[in-house]
């Protein structure tokens, strides 16, 4: 009985990771922004207040500009501009916006340009 019940847990432990949910928060584009399949993720931090006091890119933002072909500096300067912008604070569309208009802008200093 109890090599049973030790049995079961174990299966059911074993099990979690298929029945477990992924990250759902990244966009994925694969219209004329880039046409690749490359994932921006903008994330921000968000201070206590809607003023932008405290906010910054996280870094998985910053790191998905640079794996689209962005240099480091102009990455964070892209990020920053994102996510200390007032007028997108608690608005994610409007986040999703800008970063697609940025993107799309072929002189946007990207190493290549998709």
């Amino acid at each position: 009985m109890m090599k049973t019940i030790l049995a079961t847990a174990v299966t059911g432990l074993l099990a979690l990771p298929a029945f477990a949910e992924g990250v759902k928060y990244a966009y994925h584009n694969q219209g004329k922004a880039h046409p690749t399949g490359n994932v921006i993720h903008v994330s921000c931090y968000r201070g206590p207040w809607n003023d932008v006091i405290w906010d910054r890119p996280n870094s998985v933002f910053v790191d998905s500009l640079v794996a689209v072909g962005y240099d480091f500096s102009t990455a964070h300067a892209v990020a920053e501009r994102i996510c200390r912008d007032d007028k997108l604070v608690g608005n994610p569309a409007g986040m999703k916006a800008a970063m697609e208009r940025i993107f799309a802008d072929a002189s946007s200093h990207r190493k290549h340009n998709y």
